[in-house]
């Protein structure tokens, strides 16, 4: 049976206010993780919501780059293509172009993750890396960024692929048959442990999944993202005005999920 999850969704007019409202929310987990353990450790996502939001906190002239703690800051990567680093497809790319050469951000508290290698040898790397940074016991992020596939996807957790039976590894290699290719994920139990888990999800087309996800029968190998229900009981969805559509409060509101 699935955990209980109370979900709060927020709605902006437009994807710039969802980016901006999504840079508050790293701005605000950040912080709170230091003052709370004295680092933070986030995991993103690409697309094109969390690139606008990458920019923001990269802009001096925002309120937003002032308030980071870089020097405490791990940033880590919910998934990847299996690419290399320099690949247009590629996360990390992005995230750099976007934000990371722009920030006083160390390198050595970049976490990428190794696209251009072997699946199975990019996802173990990774395994490691995650351990290495956060030690014995079960790896809790302090914020996880997501997004969602009009497919009803999130991460690399494509519907119908191994991955969403992996309980017990950190990160794995999945293979998408449907995009005859293969990607590098975090697991969803992983991301459930998250002190808080956030998706940012923005235009009309993603309306009708977003209502299938959060209203529609429990059918997680169709809906991998109904498979994001965070121990901590809550989930935060950041939306457009378009991708709200069709939840019963279009301006914002909560949902109780059994």
């Amino acid at each position: 049976m699935p955990r209980p999850v109370s979900v709060t969704y927020r709605v902006w007019a437009t994807p710039v206010e969802v980016a901006a409202g999504a840079a508050e929310l790293f701005v605000s987990a950040a912080n709170e993780a230091v003052e709370a353990r004295g680092v933070a450790r986030i995991a993103v996502s690409g697309g094109s919501t969390p690139k606008v939001m990458f920019a923001l906190l990269a802009d001096k002239s925002a309120t937003y780059f002032a308030r980071v703690p870089w020097d405490k800051l791990h940033l880590f990567f919910v998934d990847e293509r299996c690419v290399p680093p320099t690949d247009d497809e590629s996360n990390y790319k992005m995230t750099s172009e976007a934000m990371l050469s722009k920030v006083p951000l160390p390198a050595a508290q970049i976490h990428r993750m190794e696209g251009e290698l072997d699946p199975e040898v990019a996802a173990s790397r990774y395994e490691a890396a995650i351990r290495a940074e956060f030690g014995p016991g079960h790896p809790v992020f302090d914020l996880v960024l997501l997004g969602m596939g009009d497919d009803g996807h999130t991460a690399s957790l494509f519907p119908h692929t191994q991955a969403l039976f992996a309980m017990v590894p950190l990160v794995v290699a999945n293979h998408v048959p449907q995009k005859e290719t293969w990607r590098i994920t975090l697991t969803w139990p992983v991301i459930n442990r998250g002190r808080e888990v956030a998706f940012l999800i923005e235009g009309a087309g993603k309306a009708q999944v977003l209502g299938d996800v959060l209203l529609g029968a429990y059918d997680p190998e169709a809906k991998p993202s109904q498979l994001i229900r965070p121990e901590s009981g809550k989930l935060t969805f950041l939306l457009d005005a378009a991708a709200a559509a069709k939840l019963p409060q279009p301006t914002g509101g909560t949902l109780d999920l059994a």
